[in-house]
This record gives structure tokens, C-alpha cells and sequence, in this order.
């Protein structure tokens, strides 16, 4: 597989939010400004690059020992350490984006997206090797970022739309995601 098109494809065609409908919840919960929706998704790229390379390693060793059957909890185990560890980096060097990312940074924890990309790194029909699995995990994370910024961008202009009543919050910004999501998909075709 060349690296252009995993590349390509773990940030358009196969995007966790837009296309696999994966990590929603920081979706529409940071979404609200750029600079949050940024810093979230600077955190994410970490965290999904750098769970790919030690899930996989992870897993060859439960692959060795025989107990395939943990790796769900181990996986949670490693993305909940590496959260902590930015989660730690942030509060010190950027305490108001610590502030403004609030429940959602240690919620990365539990953000399916970041799962999702450790498992797929190290299912077999994919056949990924290191490399891949962690381009894979930056470039998920730098599809997540694009999705979250841009409905962001979105988010800040429709704030100053004049938008009827019953479209306003939550109802348009499902419109918008889901017209997001449409554009992406028209990427599919490419690979």
C-alpha cells in the first residue's frame, strides 16, 4: 500500500467523524470555537500517533502470550496514560486551553476515535505494519483535527446568521455536520 494513498485515505475517505461516525461527542462538544477545536485536535494527533505505534507493540506481545482477549483494556490502558501525559503538558505550558478544552481533554480516554484507530491499526485484514499503523494514527488524528476545525469555522459563522428559530443550536449544527460529512464522502471515489 503506499503511504500517499493511507495517507489520503485516513484523512478523507476514511475520516473517523465524518465517514465512520467515530468520536462525536468532542465533535460537537469543542466544535463551539477554533482555538479549542485546534487544541483538541493537536492533542488527538498526539495521542493517536503515538497509541499506534505502542498498541501495536502491545499487541504483539499479547499476540505472544496468548491472551489476544485483553486487548480492549489494554489498549484503553495505554490512550488513558498518554492522555494523562498531555493532559499534564497542557494544564502546564497552556492553561487557558486547558481550561477551554475542560471535560473534554481527559475525555480522550474514552474517545472511540482513538480506539478505533489502535484497532484498526492492528486488525489483520488491514495488514499494516509499524509504519503504516502509525501514519495511519498521525493522519486519523490530522483527519479529526480538519473535521473539528472546519465545524468549528462553521459553527462561529452561523452564530451570526440569522438562522429561523427552530434551526437554532443544535439543530443546524447537525445540518452542517451533515453536509460536512457528504462533502467527504464525494473523496471516496478517489481511492
Amino acid at each position: 500500500m503506499s503511504y500517499l494513498y493511507l495517507i489520503i485515505g485516513a484523512i478523507f475517505v476514511n475520516n473517523f467523524i465524518l465517514a465512520q461516525f467515530l468520536g462525536i461527542c468532542p465533535f460537537l462538544g469543542v466544535s463551539k470555537k477554533t482555538d479549542s477545536a485546534l487544541g483538541m485536535g493537536v492533542a488527538v494527533i498526539f495521542v493517536m500517533g503515538v497509541a499506534s505505534i505502542i498498541t501495536y507493540a502491545v499487541n504483539l506481545l499479547l499476540i505472544k502470550w496468548n491472551v489476544e482477549y485483553i486487548q480492549t483494556i489494554a489498549f484503553i490502558l495505554v490512550i488513558a496514560a498518554l492522555v494523562q501525559l498531555v493532559e499534564i503538558v497542557i494544564k502546564r505550558f497552556s492553561p487557558g486551553l486547558y481550561n477551554a478544552l475542560g471535560v473534554y481533554l481527559p475525555l480522550i480516554t474514552t474517545n472511540c476515535a482513538v480506539l478505533g484507530v489502535a484497532i484498526v491499526n492492528v486488525t489483520p485484514s488491514y495488514g499494516y505494519n509499524l509504519i503504516q499503523a502509525f501514519l495511519n494514527g498521525v493522519f486519523s488524528g490530522v483527519g479529526f483535527t480538519l473535521a473539528i476545525v472546519l465545524m468549528a469555522g462553521i459553527r462561529e459563522k452561523l452564530r451570526h446568521s440569522d438562522i429561523p428559530e427552530s434551526f437554532q443550536g443544535f439543530p443546524i449544527t447537525l445540518v452542517a455536520a451533515s453536509i460536512m460529512s457528504m462533502a467527504f464522502t464525494a473523496f471516496g471515489g478517489m481511492i
